[in-house]
């Protein structure tokens, strides 16, 4: 109820005039579209509809899915910008931030202001920053702070306020001694302001300047701080640039910073852990080409191997995952200061394809007569279509034998099926022609024949995609076409629905109710013409008894009528 009252608030054609410019034409508003290039405007909005679509590349959707699509966010984040903007206030126990979360995230950027202000009044700081070839321009971009070799700077700064402490102690920025008191957690450290897709601090990360152990500390988890989900540079990435051709994953803070220094802005760090499926996730909503970046000894081979494994299931088509091993001893922080951005970048350009590296070590491991089955887990695991039917075949190749040969499994079928086809809509059919009125006007689902309802429940899928579709309607008469499709985000029905949305022409109210009175009529009169059938064929075979035989003179009397 509270997503639909915020796509219900929000102005769709303000919230994307506000990015791009948008020009009236007739009832809708059009663009070059933002998500591909072109010379025409193809890109379409609709007031009346509150839903946008490219007849270009095919982008559609509501508020939340252009501001997801535009600003690069999570479905949370972008529902709390959205409601934002429109006055409400985000539910207690929902996804996004709850009143906590923001006296969290105040207490958060009230560290990272201290320890930056310490930057500067620390010497000894800027000139180990100096050192390792970092300036000041890229230091103030990433937020770079110090913390103090004190035991309690920080909470003699922030902690002398009795509410904070315990804010400071969920967010980690403070222990808790074993018999009593607090600490400061980093201390004498270069501090990383770690920050989420909105650009807010959740976390931190610091290096030690002196000797000590451990080298690099990271905040603890937190309700706002998840190793496995953030990366560090992300943000700054995507301020640097709006497209990102590809983007670098490395190891380390001082490995994104240096790179930065050397104009190569799009490189991320994973937090002290190996890259998840939510990291990668997370990246390819922002490009379509991620590289690993490891050392080229056993140790980083082995870690690809991780990285391989967790990309597999990922590798949708459009998709590409790359690997850049380094000369031995090096990392990307002493590579780029000796060979330069432009060696670099060549670097990245000619890194391993991952299914370069996936055959490679599948050739180092096992023999051609066991390639097959230790191939097998690896194939399964990547998402059925393009790549994966590619890699089938490089993968017969190397095996010497026939592509259907090696694919074939269980019960005699392939591994691989060509991927679905994108829905077109061209010539409806009457339960689809139902479907678009009810999205493009909502108010219809209440001109549905009651006598309609039971043949949907009985019907094919997508005649219970009509049914759930008319109880969404019923249930929310005040949302747009918009507003409806977010009831079925990341459903079977949508890609069907968003077609439906384009195709349905705008027409005076009477018109559509006429018309959807016509389809219920029809799939009654359907439905009959059915049941007669049936009955006429048994009456043929085997005769009919009284109650048969009455129903059959019901039908054709109703049929003639």
């Amino acid at each position: 109820d509270f997503i639909d009252e915020v796509v219900a608030r929000t102005d769709l054609v303000a919230l994307i005039d506000r990015r791009v410019p948008l020009k009236k034409a007739g009832k809708d508003h059009t663009a070059r579209c933002p998500f591909h290039d072109e010379k025409s405007p193809s890109f379409t909005v609709s007031a009346d509809k509150q839903f946008y679509h490219c007849f270009g590349c095919g982008a559609h959707g509501n508020a939340i899915g252009f501001l997801m699509a535009f600003e690069r966010l999570e479905f949370r984040d972008a529902v709390a910008e959205l409601a934002g903007q429109v006055g409400l206030e985000l539910p207690a126990g929902g996804e996004g931030p709850v009143p906590r979360h923001k006296e969290l995230l105040d207490v958060l950027e009230a560290a990272a202001r201290f320890y930056r202000q310490q930057l500067g009044e620390h010497p000894k700081a800027i000139d180990y920053l100096k050192q390792r070839g970092l300036g000041s321009a890229v230091a103030a971009t990433f937020g770079l702070g110090y913390a103090p070799a004190g035991w309690d700077s920080l909470l003699q700064y922030l902690g002398r306020a009795p509410e904070h402490r315990p804010l400071l102690l969920e967010t980690g920025l403070l222990v808790a001694r074993e018999g009593n008191g607090l600490y400061d957690r980093f201390r004498d450290r270069i501090i990383f302001p770690i920050r989420d897709s909105r650009g807010r601090v959740i976390g931190f990360g610091g290096r030690i300047l002196d000797q000590g152990q451990p080298k690099y500390l990271n905040s603890p988890e937190t309700p706002l701080f998840h190793k496995g989900r953030e990366l560090y540079g992300l943000y700054e990435a995507r301020q640097a640039q709006r497209e990102l051709p590809w983007i670098l994953v490395v190891e380390g803070y001082m490995d994104v910073l240096m790179l930065a220094e050397h104009g190569i802005a799009n490189a991320v760090a994973t937090l002290g852990t190996a890259t998840t499926p939510d990291h990668l996730r997370r990246l390819f909503r922002h490009t379509a080409r991620v590289v690993f970046c490891f050392d080229g000894d056993r140790a980083g081979r082995d870690a690809a191997a991780r990285a391989l494994q967790t990309s597999l299931p990922e590798m949708h088509d459009g998709r590409e995952v790359a690997f850049l091993f380094l000369p031995e001893g090096e990392d990307p922080d002493s590579l780029v200061r000796r060979e330069g951005r432009d060696a670099f970048l060549t670097r990245v350009g000619q890194a391993q394809p991952l299914s370069d590296f996936l055959l490679q070590r599948l050739w180092d491991q096992v023999d051609l007569h066991t390639l097959e089955e230790r191939a097998r887990p690896a194939l399964k695991a990547i998402p059925q279509g393009a790549f994966r039917a590619l890699l089938e075949q490089a993968l017969a190749r190397l095996a010497g034998m026939e592509h259907a040969d090696l694919m074939r499994m269980e019960g005699g079928k392939a591994l691989s099926s060509p991927p679905r086809p994108r829905p077109t809509v061209v010539h409806p059919t009457p339960v689809q022609r139902l479907m678009g009125l009810i999205l493009a006007h909502p108010v219809a689902a209440q001109w549905i024949d009651p006598s309609v309802l039971p043949l949907l429940k009985a019907g094919d899928t997508e005649a219970q995609w009509l049914l759930a579709l008319i109880e969404l309607a019923r249930a929310s008469p005040h949302l747009s076409g918009g507003g409806l499709l977010e009831g079925f985000r990341e459903h079977p029905a949508e890609p069907l629905f968003g077609q439906l949305l384009i195709w349905q022409p705008d027409r005076a109210e009477e018109g559509m109710a006429r018309e959807c009175r016509d389809i219920c009529r029809h799939l009654l009169q359907q439905q009959a013409r059915g049941q007669i059938d049936i009955l006429l064929e048994k009456a043929a075979v085997q005769g009919l008894d009284a109650a048969e035989k009455e129903q059959l003179r019901s039908l054709l009397s109703r049929r003639e009528g």
